[in-house]
């Protein structure tokens, strides 16, 4: 895997992608390089001027097929919308191959999403949960899919507070953030447990970008973007940040339960490699707990992985 790039992906012809997140950044970059391969690539995001400009940037570059859809991961509304039109989209096209729940925010001041959550769980990680279930009927139809779910080094200072998960009695911006990064290195293991239990055809993987030179940290707050500034000269190139997502979403030797970042110092830049979780993110009571709590939040139940639902 050494010095691994996006030359070394294989071809994707025929190989349907949702890409959250799409529009700027890593997402873009991903989103990008999978169409360069071949994929038909949806690109979700809240912004419907930046999606299009993704999406004809993409189809400019590559001369394949990439189409924006709205999504926004703060309103369970708009996730559901969002997965019944991929599932009438795709329906022609065989089902879903990659999902790869790449948006976020991060370093808020404490905000709610649509339905009242706290906006970093909210987005970062409950909105990705529904958007998973939603779409794992058509996940299911494609041998060998493929969700990552695309977390932070950060995940490594997270700590789940299930007693106040939205931040009501206690909330700091950044324990926030990495709180919804950990749930999200959390989710991808418990995913990958449950699928094997069942026997389903499925492969949950995460990957984290290290630094990269991405508008994410960046909200407004005086302090919050001068320190943004004084980080972004040391950070990669956001196409560089893409990689460990590509080789999650990609290669061959990839297996369910992975996590890939950057092989560099502190895993802060380089190319990609598999490294190991926070001992945290390895704690199967907290991913049971957090799936629960999941489940009723939001409504959502990955009814395929009931009894009876998916036959090995």
């Amino acid at each position: 895997m050494s010095g691994w790039t996006a030359a070394q992906m294989p071809e994707l012809r025929g190989r349907n992608a949702v890409v959250t997140g799409a529009g700027e950044g890593v997402g873009l970059h991903t989103a990008l390089e999978l169409a360069r391969r071949g994929a038909r690539v949806v690109l979700a995001s809240r912004d419907g001027g930046r999606g299009e400009a993704a999406a004809a940037r993409i189809r400019a570059e590559t001369g394949g097929h990439a189409e924006w859809s709205p999504l926004d991961l703060g309103d369970l509304a708009s996730v559901e919308r969002f997965a019944a039109r991929v599932a009438a989209t795709l329906g022609g096209h065989g089902g879903l191959d990659l999902l790869v729940n790449n948006a976020g925010v991060m370093a808020l001041p404490r905000q709610v999403t649509a339905d009242g959550f706290e906006r970093q769980f909210g987005v970062n990680h409950l909105g990705h949960f529904a958007l998973t279930g939603r779409l794992l009927p058509q996940l299911l139809a494609r041998p060998g899919a493929r969700v990552v779910t695309v977390t932070s080094g950060l995940h490594r200072s997270g700590r789940m507070d299930f007693d106040d998960l939205m931040g009501e009695r206690r909330y700091g911006r950044l324990r926030a953030y990495t709180q919804s990064k950990l749930a999200n290195v959390l989710f991808t293991l418990e995913l990958h447990r449950r699928a094997t239990a069942v026997g389903a055809d499925l492969v949950s993987v995460a990957s984290h970008p290290g630094v990269a030179r991405t508008n994410l940290a960046r909200t407004g707050h005086p302090l919050q973007d001068l320190l943004v500034t004084l980080v972004k000269p040391g950070a990669q190139p956001a196409a560089m940040g893409a990689l460990p997502s590509l080789y999650a979403a990609a290669d061959p030797s990839v297996t369910g339960g992975e996590l890939f970042g950057p092989d560099g110092f502190a895993e802060r830049r380089g190319h990609p490699a598999r490294v190991r979780p926070a001992a945290r993110a390895l704690d199967r009571e907290a991913a049971r707990r957090l799936w629960e709590a999941s489940e009723e939040l939001t409504g959502v139940r990955f009814l395929a992985f009931e009894r009876g639902g998916v036959r090995p």
